[in-house]
């Protein structure tokens, strides 16, 4: 996977060489390169920014070095990346979104800031809107280096084992369970019996129903849309009967009924 990220601050985009990132790029599984829109300004200064016709607070990116920017990437490989644009007003960033952007083989990341960027920027290049949440940043270069560590991950040989990324929060609708580590013991604080004992099946059955428990009290509106099956639904059942009064509130005993999807 190939990943262009267009900014006004490159010098931000140090940790995506850290780590996991930058064994990714070593193996050749990855390459990012990070173009300075400020390189392809025909101010003086390098200017980049205006203020917005009709008035209002704050300045905005110029479309012409970004347009610039993007004619000269794009001039340099076979077909046009895919293009996203980092912005508060686009679509929340969601697991499966990384999931479907990880197929893709070339992706652009557009890192606006100040107030915004042109509008004919995002109607004439952009292919999609992205948000990391509903909060406002100074800049689109955090979220871009949230989108691009989500995409790397993903793609295939990154992590140590293929199995890796199958089985953590999100990947089928629910949260990860809790998990331990040597010692067995610490500071009087016991790991659960069941995963010393090396019953697999009880393991995996534990973990599920941990996974279940964990999304039901700290994430609902997922468990909710996730697609349970009829042991989810039996394990289900078994957390309504166990649960004290604090959970009560989030009553799981539709989805304990709910027909398969």
């Amino acid at each position: 996977m190939r990943i262009d990220i267009l900014t006004l601050f490159p010098e931000m985009f140090e940790s995506l060489h850290t780590s996991i990132l930058e064994r990714a790029q070593k193996k050749g599984l990855v390459e990012i390169q990070l173009h300075q829109l400020r390189a392809y300004s025909l101010e003086k200064h390098h200017k980049v920014d205006e203020y917005p016709f009709g008035g209002g607070v704050g300045m905005l990116m110029q479309p012409d070095p970004v347009f610039a920017a993007w004619k000269e990437l794009c001039a340099c490989l076979p077909e046009p990346p895919y293009l996203i644009y980092l912005s508060p007003s686009g679509k929340q960033l969601q697991q499966s979104d990384l999931k479907r952007l990880a197929q893709k083989p070339q992706i652009a990341l557009l890192c606006g800031h100040y107030e915004g960027i042109d509008q004919r920027i995002i109607d004439q290049l952009a292919d999609e809107e992205l948000s990391i949440g509903d909060y406002v940043l100074t800049g689109g270069e955090l979220p871009a280096m949230v989108l691009a560590d989500g995409l790397i991950r993903l793609v295939p040989g990154v992590l140590g084992h293929d199995e890796s990324s199958d089985d953590e929060s999100f990947s089928d609708g629910l949260l990860e369970y809790p998990q331990y580590t040597r010692p067995a013991e610490f500071e009087g604080l016991q790991v659960p019996e069941i995963l010393l004992q090396g019953n697999h099946q009880k393991i995996a059955e534990w973990r599920r129903k941990q996974s279940l428990l964990k999304t039901w009290k700290i994430r609902p509106d997922l468990l909710a849309k996730a697609r349970l099956n009829g042991k989810d639904r039996i394990l289900l059942g078994e957390i309504l009967a166990e649960s004290d009064l604090t959970y009560k509130n989030l009553s799981i005993a539709p989805l304990v009924m709910k027909d398969d999807l």
